[in-house]
């Protein structure tokens, strides 16, 4: 019996999404980068490149507590990855930033996505593009129905 569009299309976004997630963690494992987890790669990627961020804005955009994040920064700072340091202005609010360690995983990682990207398109004429507007319509479901830009994510 010959599966329905629907049925192919699920099995291939999370075979996809699986995929994704593997290699991330087996690229991590194998490089320079092998004493970092995917969620903290994912926290450095949060803090950005450029810019000093505030913990409870980078809480917001990975969408978990300050408490998750306090753990999760900790390690990095330990580990050479992120600087923090409290406000000058109020006490109450901790300031983070990749340390150069931060900014080359950050690139490293960056470099990863960017391959990926190139090689998913790579080949396709403006017509068959119709990839780029099928996830446009598959987030814009997501953002709408699960409300993901109150966790911080989407669009």
């Amino acid at each position: 019996m010959e599966k329905s569009v629907s049925s192919v299309l699920n099995e291939l976004l999370v075979k996809t999404f699986n995929d994704i997630l593997a290699v991330e963690e087996y690229e991590l494992r194998k490089g320079p980068l092998n004493n970092l987890s995917l969620s903290e790669i994912h926290t450095i990627e949060a803090i950005g490149m450029y810019q000093t961020r505030t913990m409870s804005q980078v809480a917001t955009n990975l969408s978990i507590t300050m408490g998750a994040l306090t753990s999760a920064v900790n390690n990095l700072v330990k580990k050479g990855y992120v600087n923090r340091e409290r406000d000058d202005r109020d006490r109450r609010v901790v300031k983070i930033a990749l340390t150069r360690s931060g900014k080359l995983a950050y690139r490293i990682h960056e470099k990863f996505h960017h391959d990926m990207v190139k090689q998913t398109i790579k080949g396709l004429t403006e017509k068959e593009n119709i990839l780029i507007e099928s996830l446009r319509k598959l987030n814009d479901f997501l953002v709408s129905k699960y409300t993901l830009k109150k966790c911080g994510k989407g669009n």
